[in-house]
């Protein structure tokens, strides 16, 4: 005979999750706010340039700001690579290992 599956115990599981996940979300939007030098701008401006972009109807600007941001990451992605070869050689210019892990992936 089959257990019964406990319902709630998974409805509080899944709720945890969705938790983790929206606290994971909001970090990575400060992350992304800091990252592009955003921060140092007053709160109303940041909000009203957010405001600006959710309601923007113009195709043609949106895609621009996709290109853009597209390549924000993709420059994004090189500096953190370089930042770990450099790492890496400077390592090993002083006899010592490659950092690995956590360290080095971790930004």
């Amino acid at each position: 005979m089959r257990k019964p599956r406990d319902f709630d115990s998974e409805l509080k599981a899944l709720d945890s999750k969705a938790r983790q996940l929206r606290q994971a979300k909001l970090q990575q939007l400060g992350e992304l706010v800091v990252a592009t030098g955003a921060d140092a701008l007053p709160i109303e401006q940041l909000a009203g340039a957010l405001l600006a972009a959710v309601s923007a109807s113009d195709m043609i600007a949106r895609e621009d700001w996709r290109q853009c941001g597209a390549a924000f990451f993709q420059r994004q992605g090189k500096a953190r690579g370089h930042a770990r070869a450099r790492a890496a050689s400077a390592a090993a210019a002083d006899g010592g290992a490659a950092p690995t892990g956590s360290a080095a992936g971790a930004e």
